[in-house]
């Protein structure tokens, strides 16, 4: 797969995930405390150094292409999000390890970020399958997922260990490659339609 240092549109711009985003990734972590969900695993401002080297150290070894979500108009650094377990035989891939500062939760931003990844995923990649996973609990996340025209192939029990010490069962989702013209259309509709209701508040 060609690797693509950054993915843009009218609202968030992706770049390559690196340490000169510390110190807006810790600003962004503190908005909403997210790593105090127990159902998800959110860096803490002490951490994140620690999470970028992890995910730089999967990106050398090709398993990873870790991004930093990036608002266009501020320039404010917003979170994180990964294309994750990349499979380079079988061109597929998981869109992941995904946060967002509490302040643009249910915002275009989510919308506008999957529909940037999606559209790589599929027509420059040329994967056959995009999957999203998380945990069967986060009932938030899978709205999202579900929202974007994901579906679900099946439930992990007893998938992984969570930090607290509980035991999550993940939920998998994907969208196959011959979904995704619809998926396209669906995701464009939705990001206009957010964007439109945005400008009318």
């Amino acid at each position: 797969m060609k690797e693509i240092m950054t993915l843009s549109n009218n609202l968030v711009r992706l770049e390559l995930l690196s340490y000169a985003h510390l110190e807006g990734l810790e600003q962004a972590t503190q908005d909403g405390y997210l790593w105090e969900l127990w159902f998800t695993i959110v860096p803490t401002p002490e951490d994140m150094r620690a999470d970028i080297k992890r995910r730089l150290r999967l990106y050398q070894q090709g398993s990873m292409l870790p991004y930093t979500v990036i608002c266009q108009k501020s320039g404010r650094i917003l979170g994180m999000t990964s294309y994750m377990n990349i499979d380079h035989e079988q061109n597929r891939l998981e869109i992941g390890s995904t946060w967002y500062a509490k302040a643009v939760h249910g915002t275009a931003i989510n919308v506008a970020c999957k529909l940037l990844l999606l559209e790589h995923a599929f027509e420059v990649f040329k994967c056959i399958a995009v999957e999203f996973r998380t945990h069967h609990l986060n009932f938030a996340s899978r709205r999202a997922i579900e929202s974007i025209g994901a579906k679900l192939d099946g439930i992990l029990r007893n998938h992984r260990k969570m930090h607290n010490g509980t035991l999550r069962d993940t939920c998998v989702y994907s969208i196959i490659d011959s979904e995704w013209k619809t998926i396209k259309a669906h995701l464009n509709y939705k990001l206009m339609a957010k964007q439109r209701k945005s400008a009318e508040i």
